[in-house]
């Protein structure tokens, strides 16, 4: 099958374009390289350099390629810069995405395939770990952005018989990931760590998440292309770990001799989250695979090689 991988040069929508890639899908990744790389691209894949804002040019590789399925992972997908500009966040996430669904409409798209968020979607959490059917209360421009995402494909389901598979991400690491900002605090440990600085946690360092390695988002987006119909599923471990714990695991695994430092909490984040993976395991037969260390060790080697080449 064709597939469009959009946010293809980024860390997770690399992972999944190759995984595509090694099934034997035809994948054509769309980016704008706000903060995709393009070493990230598959060499196999046909790259596009563009915006999903731009309607004109998002409608003729649409019409030029005549996609099968599209999974949409670009993205404004920093907290803080939702909290900080929340229009920009909205132009990004749902009026760039609208313009994705339209085209999909307009080509004969039969499926979507969306890189949704579990814990900014659901907010504080009532119980933990939070299943699919938790309340949905987003604190953060963000999380709302994802939100309104996912109750538009229930729309163009109903209206236009757009099938689509909504999954509900935890705090995704890995090999490719950019410290540089995006939301990453393994990446920004990492990187911090191996060149002898000194990372800083925000507020107490008690605040929880459910760290996922991204070979196994990428396996639960090769999954999601085979489930009939459409249908919303977190992507979790199920396993809390607050970012004091995070700290220590990392150091002990790039030797750093740094001390914990803490800096003011950020707005916007909460303060506990963990996913229940129950439905996609009974419904697609995904499971995390990859426990928390061995997944921190492979992503401090990938940053190792990288510096010593100078990536």
């Amino acid at each position: 099958m064709k597939i469009l991988v959009t946010g293809g040069a980024g860390f997770i929508g690399s992972h999944v374009a190759d995984a595509y890639i090694n099934f034997g899908h035809q994948v054509v990744i769309m980016d704008n390289l706000s903060t995709g790389r393009l070493s990230n691209v598959n060499p196999a894949a046909k790259f596009h350099e563009l915006d999903i804002r731009d309607h004109a040019r998002v409608d003729q590789v649409f019409r030029q390629e005549k996609f099968a399925i599209v999974n949409h992972h670009a993205a404004q997908m920093d907290v803080r810069r939702s909290v900080e500009d929340p229009v920009y966040d909205a132009s990004v996430n749902v009026l760039g995405f609208l313009n994705l669904l339209e085209c999909c409409v307009k080509t004969g798209v039969t499926r979507f395939v969306f890189a949704s968020s579990g814990g900014a979607i659901y907010g504080e959490q009532d119980c933990f770990p939070a299943d699919e059917v938790h309340p949905t209360r987003p604190i953060s421009p963000y999380g709302v952005s994802k939100l309104a995402a996912e109750k538009y494909l229930f729309c163009y389901k109903v209206v236009h018989h757009l099938d689509s598979v909504s999954l509900r991400y935890g705090n995704i690491y890995g090999p490719r990931q950019n410290p540089e900002g995006e939301a990453g605090v393994v990446a920004i440990f990492a990187c911090k760590m191996l060149g002898g600085n000194q990372p800083i946690i925000n507020g107490d360092g008690r605040q929880t998440r459910d760290y996922v390695y991204v070979g196994d988002i990428a396996s639960a987006n090769v999954l999601a292309l085979n489930h009939d119909g459409s249908d919303v599923f977190n992507v979790g471990t199920g396993v809390e770990t607050d970012v004091n714990q995070l700290f220590y695991l990392v150091k002990d695994s790039t030797n750093s001799k740094c001390e914990a430092q803490h800096g003011p909490s950020r707005k916007g984040e909460q303060l506990r989250s963990a996913l229940s993976h129950e439905k996609i395991t009974k419904t697609l037969g995904w499971k995390p695979t990859v426990p928390l260390r061995e997944g921190l060790t492979a992503t401090i080697e990938y940053f190792k090689s990288a510096s010593a080449h100078g990536s």
